[in-house]
């Protein structure tokens, strides 16, 4: 009985080490996205991990980007799994379903704020193209996490996000690789299929809104 159940580990955790989570690293992409240079990707040099995750968002930039600068604590929030981030502090709030102005201005050392952590610092930002949030020799960790929007044509863009890791001692090790991988990527498919919603949306809204000139070219 004791072989037994030591094989079904052993078989599980191979299944895993492998096949899935390669999967997990590389959700939504083509077979092009995850060897894309982005902003940030020098900021750790040889990084332990890279997860590289993606979306079709049938929206422009333009339709995107205001999301991306207004979430945080207290801001627009994260887009993802609202009452998890709820229940474990991350929010306040439901994540904003609306553009908020007084959030639309973000620049280099600014920081994203979430509860219990420094925040997230900016290091990079192209508006309309890049972000860069820089978290360096935090809780064990070199992280960098970084959002690139790459325009397919005029109503299709890639959203990608890419986290570079590098545990700095062995539990953060261990850590990110039975705790911090799976929690991160069911909440980050999670946020980039709540960006895809809005972005969507606000795109329709847009149009809605267009002058009439402009409805009437596209009708």
């Amino acid at each position: 009985m004791m072989l037994a159940t030591l094989f079904v580990l052993f078989v599980l955790a191979v299944l895993y080490w492998f096949p899935l989570r390669r999967w997990m690293g590389r959700w939504g992409t083509t077979s092009s996205d995850p060897s894309r240079v982005m902003a940030g990707d020098g900021l750790i040099v040889n990084p332990t991990f890279v997860y590289t995750m993606a979306a079709t968002v049938n929206a422009q930039p333009e339709h995107i980007w205001p999301w991306l600068v207004q979430m945080g604590y207290q801001r627009g929030g994260l887009y993802s799994y609202d009452w998890l981030d709820r229940l474990f502090g991350f929010l306040d709030r439901p994540s904003a379903n609306r553009i908020l102005p007084e959030f639309q201005h973000l620049a280099v050392g600014d920081k994203i704020p979430l509860p219990r952590s420094q925040g997230y610092p900016v290091a990079a930002i192209e508006p309309g193209r890049a972000l860069v949030l820089d978290m360096r020799n935090m809780w064990g960790f070199d992280w960098v996490w970084q959002f690139g929007l790459y325009a397919v044509d005029e109503k299709r863009t890639r959203l990608v996000s890419r986290s570079t890791l590098r545990p700095l001692i062995i539990w953060t090790w261990l850590f990110s690789v039975l705790v911090l991988e799976p929690a991160a990527f069911v909440m980050t498919r999670r946020m980039l299929l709540g960006l895809k919603q809005r972005a969507e949306t606000l795109r329709v809204q847009k149009g809605i809104t267009s002058p009439p000139s402009q409805l009437s070219q596209a009708a």
